[in-house]
């Protein structure tokens, strides 16, 4: 029973958004993300070059 305890939010959540706000809410985290690691790579190619060069 104590396992189930944990998915209860889960389902509250679910339940509270639409189909559309939760995937809305999906794709809004996945370009935050997308735009972090492209922001990360461009970073480090730069360092690399730089470091490179000296």
């Amino acid at each position: 029973m104590k396992k189930y305890i944990n998915f209860i939010p889960l389902f509250l959540l679910a339940g509270m958004l639409t189909s559309c706000e939760a995937v809305e809410t999906i794709f809004k985290a996945g370009m935050w993300w997308g735009i972090i690691l492209v922001v990360g790579v461009i970073g480090l190619v730069m360092w690399l070059l730089s470091r490179g060069k000296n």
